[in-house]
C-alpha cells in the first residue's frame, strides 16, 4: 500500500520559515518525480515545485521561486520542501505528490496546513 505522509506544517509569522517533509512508502521512491503542490480556500490545486527522479531537475512556480526549494533524499524515501521568506499569500494546504511512469498512477498525500500570519 503506498503512502505518502506530509509533516512539518503550522502557523508561521510572515518571513518566517517552515520545512515541509513528506515521507513515502510502498513504492519504489527512486521511479518517482516528486512534487508538491497547494490548494488555498476557494482555489484550484497548484504546482509549487517539481524533483525528478535522481533530483537532477527542479521545477518551481514563479511565485515562490527564491523563496522555496525543493530537495529529496532516495536513501531515506523522502522529499523536503524548505520555504523561506512565508507570505501570508502562502496560506494553504500543502500535498505532497508521487508521479511515476505512464503505466502507474500517481499518488497523493492527505496535505498538511500551512497558515502564515501574526
Amino acid at each position: 500500500q503506498v503512502q505518502l505522509v506530509e509533516s512539518g506544517g503550522g502557523l508561521v509569522q510572515p518571513g518566517g520559515s517552515l520545512r515541509l517533509s513528506c515521507a513515502a512508502s510502498g513504492l519504489t521512491f527512486s521511479n518517482y518525480a516528486m512534487g508538491w503542490y497547494r490548494q488555498a480556500p476557494g482555489k484550484e490545486r497548484e504546482l509549487v515545485a517539481a524533483i525528478t527522479r535522481a533530483g537532477g531537475t527542479f521545477t518551481y512556480a514563479n511565485f515562490v521561486k527564491g523563496r522555496f526549494t525543493i530537495s529529496r533524499d532516495n536513501v531515506k524515501n523522502m522529499v523536503y520542501l524548505q520555504m523561506n521568506s512565508l507570505k501570508p499569500d502562502d496560506t494553504a494546504v500543502y500535498y505532497c505528490k508521487a508521479t511515476g511512469p505512464t503505466w502507474a498512477p500517481d499518488y497523493w498525500g492527505q496535505g498538511i496546513q500551512v497558515t502564515v500570519s501574526s
